[in-house]
């Protein structure tokens, strides 16, 4: 018996979501492979050297995130403009998104100039701290680079273009090894940089990513059709700023759920070394799961911009509904495997009984965790498509910040006359924090989702961020 007619436009859209989504996806899980490199090989210099290098990443990843968050303001503009076969509209969004890397990189190399101090206000170890400084002192001349790679690959996204930025990231990460290689142990003439050494490496990849990606749509030609030369219309305030307009809610948003998932590494740090442990443990197993819904949530984006873009919001609006289940889908399966491995995935990180044990008991909240993570990030790609950037950021701040952290708060400490659930409890504030968001998320895409943009699609596609 053959499935109902109804399905076939559902079928497909599910296709064409997962063609956008698994490069996305797989780019994803490279870059957090070179990090994975960067910390085992750091990790044969010392401890000392691992802990240097975590601290700076807490200052590397909130201020380049912050910045770069900017850059998916390009998702609305980009994808709705090819959506509509306007060409020159996404050439010129590229322009613009050019030009903040250009502002933003002044103000970005300044705050990471003040690592130590941040870290030494937070009563970090001064020696750790001064190393730390050390490690991204010598990337920051490679910043422009990063924001600009980030700026090309949204771009390529918003245009249906999605493979390769990944092999771009592929090649990076043998660069990335050979440089550590090079730089932290001294090979090839090179003296033994150690962490400084790390750094360099990190600076040199950066640099060849943003260069790797722009000599690929130069000799690939993939600009063609969404180009124009440049000209005064590409320094236009009121053009730029339209980009701002966008993106600055996403990098707050991006920030605010930065800072909470650090907020909850402090918590557990309170509780102890093994609580830390199995902390890091569980947070890192969510983090590589989640990289799937995030490659669907930016096919998503790109799907809903390129459908409003075509002006068919119906069709915009059933992309998001697929998008949503699967990435609710994609969790759920990571969900089972949580509980059903939870005593023998955390031995993969650590063979200490107690940190595996206490690992195992949180594994399954984080299980429940996931499945609204990957709803929540698929709502926010979602409304970067339709450019309705803001309700995110407000459900984010109210989620995370009047919710998940205080919840987390009182069922760790003060829960059962101040004994507290220690470590669960922290859990489960973030999975309740967490399910708000995509609860407020799901209910806003389906009373103001794409099907209610109908009769405000002008020719031009562009959604007012305000909704």
């Amino acid at each position: 018996m053959s499935p109902p007619a109804w399905t076939a436009p559902w079928k497909s859209e599910a296709r064409k979501l997962v063609s956008l989504a698994m490069p996305v996806a797989a780019t994803q899980l490279s870059t957090m492979l070179m990090g994975f490199v960067d910390t085992v090989m750091v990790g044969r210099v010392g401890v000392e050297a691992i802990a240097a290098v975590a601290l700076a990443n807490v200052c590397l990843f909130a201020v380049l995130m912050f910045f770069a968050g900017v850059m998916f303001g390009l998702d609305p503009i980009v994808s709705q403009a090819h959506g509509a076969n306007q060409g020159e509209r996404a050439g010129r969004a590229l322009q613009h998104g050019l030009v903040l890397c250009a502002v933003f990189s002044l103000p970005a190399c300044l705050a990471l100039l003040a690592t130590e101090r941040v870290l030494l206000f937070f009563g970090q170890d001064p020696a750790l701290a001064r190393t730390a400084q050390e490690f991204i002192t010598v990337q920051i001349p490679s910043t422009p680079f990063f924001l600009i790679y980030f700026a090309l690959r949204q771009y390529l996204q918003g245009r249906e273009i999605v493979r390769p930025p990944l092999f771009v990231i592929l090649f990076a990460n043998g660069v990335n090894a050979f440089l550590c290689w090079v730089f932290i142990f001294g090979n090839l003439g090179s003296p033994a940089l150690g962490v400084v050494g790390a750094g360099l490496a990190t600076a040199f990849t950066r640099v060849f990513m943003a260069g790797s990606l722009a000599l690929l749509i130069v000799r690939w030609e993939l600009y063609r059709g969404a180009w124009v030369p440049w000209s005064r219309e590409s320094l236009s305030p009121r053009a730029i700023l339209e980009v701002v307009r966008y993106g600055v809610p996403v990098a707050f948003q991006i920030l605010l759920e930065m800072l909470a998932f650090g907020a909850a590494t402090l918590l557990a740090g309170r509780l102890g070394p093994l609580a830390l442990a199995a902390h890091t443990i569980a947070l890192n197993m969510a983090s590589i799961a989640f990289m799937l819904p995030l490659g669907v949530a930016s096919g998503a984006a790109t799907r809903v911009g390129n459908l409003l873009g075509a002006r068919e919001p119906a069709a915009a609006q059933r992309a998001a509904w697929v998008a949503l289940l699967l990435g609710t889908g994609v969790m759920t399966a990571s969900a089972v495997a949580f509980v059903a491995l939870r005593h023998w995935l955390p031995q993969i990180y650590t063979e200490d009984p107690g940190a595996i044990a206490l690992a195992a008991t949180i594994l399954p909240i984080a299980g429940a965790f996931q499945i609204f993570d990957g709803a929540q990030v698929v709502g926010c790609g979602i409304l970067r498509g339709m450019g309705n950037v803001r309700p995110a950021l407000l459900f984010n701040l109210v989620g995370y910040w009047l919710l998940g952290i205080p919840f987390s708060i009182w069922l760790g400490f003060e829960y059962a006359g101040g004994r507290g659930w220690g470590l669960p409890g922290v859990w489960w504030g973030l999975c309740f924090g967490l399910a708000v968001v995509a609860s407020l998320l799901v209910l806003r895409i389906a009373s103001h989702g794409p099907a209610h943009l109908e009769s405000r699609l002008p020719g031009a596609a562009q959604t007012s961020a305000a909704h």
